[in-house]
């Protein structure tokens, strides 16, 4: 008889709301990043045994248009993402030159440093040096002895 009720979600109102309407100030100002010319790619780095890892994500970068580069204690990750020949209406992905650079810990070894592309993401395995690596401290556990505790009551 009558329709499926569904909940009203205000959030998912406010966002389509929000799309909506930068999308129209994008039409009439430009955007602040141009689809075409230079874009940042997402990137994300954490430690993991004796090495720090940096995950580049470059989906649709050609491997051959990447260039890694370790300079003193900078690492240079620089490329390009080359827009397709046939131009869509609209697109919300960023080509042209993009770089990012890091700041390595003093002592790290360019030589030692790998790097491996797959599935659109560039992994760096960068070795930590001996004084950084860090080392695992064991904890020594004392027991003590239980003692019983009679009772005295008569």
């Amino acid at each position: 008889m009558f329709g499926e009720l569904m909940r009203w979600n205000p959030s998912e109102e406010l966002s389509s709301w929000h799309r909506d309407i930068d999308e129209l100030f994008g039409r009439f100002f430009g955007r602040p990043e141009s689809p075409v010319g230079s874009w940042v790619p997402r990137m994300e780095t954490y430690r993991k045994d004796d090495h720090y890892v940096v995950r580049v994500e470059l989906p649709g970068v050609d491997p051959k248009d990447v260039s890694v580069q370790a300079e003193g204690n900078l690492l240079s990750i620089t490329g390009e993402r080359k827009a397709q020949e046939n131009r869509p209406e609209y697109s919300e992905k960023f080509y042209g030159r993009f770089e990012r650079t890091l700041a390595l810990p003093q002592g790290v070894e360019p030589d030692k440093i790998a790097a491996r592309y797959e599935h659109g993401v560039l992994e760096l395995q960068v070795p930590l040096p001996a004084q950084l690596a860090g080392r695992k401290i064991p904890i020594q556990i004392e027991q003590t002895e239980s003692k019983k505790l009679e009772s005295k009551a008569a």
